[in-house]
């Protein structure tokens, strides 16, 4: 019986994700990976250089959502998909940063 009721919960939580608007989880995403950014500064983790490249990173994101939206009521397909890796790809940027020799 509990086994169900955990299978249950998680296949909600699955739904709701994926139900999840494409904007809600780009705007999510952008701020989660800020406060990434916010910890690493403040933990020592990230030197001031590092958090300024990753800050720049974030905007360049932020500026190709912004020009993305500007051409029409959403987003395609393909600027979701580009908008996804783009945040993949700084998601790895932060980690890598967070977790090299410099910083703390």
């Amino acid at each position: 019986m509990p086994n169900t009721i955990l299978i249950a919960a998680i296949g909600s939580l699955t739904m709701l994700a994926t139900a999840m608007p494409a904007a809600a989880r780009i705007n999510e995403r952008q701020q989660n990976q800020q406060q990434r950014i916010g910890k690493g500064i403040a933990n020592g983790k990230l030197t001031p250089r590092e958090a300024v490249r990753l800050e720049k990173q974030q905007a360049r994101i932020a500026r190709y959502e912004k020009r993305s939206r500007a051409d029409g009521p959403g987003l395609t397909k393909v600027e979701l998909a580009r908008l996804e890796q783009k945040q993949d790809r700084a998601s790895k940027n932060i980690y890598r940063q967070k977790h090299d020799a410099q910083g703390n």
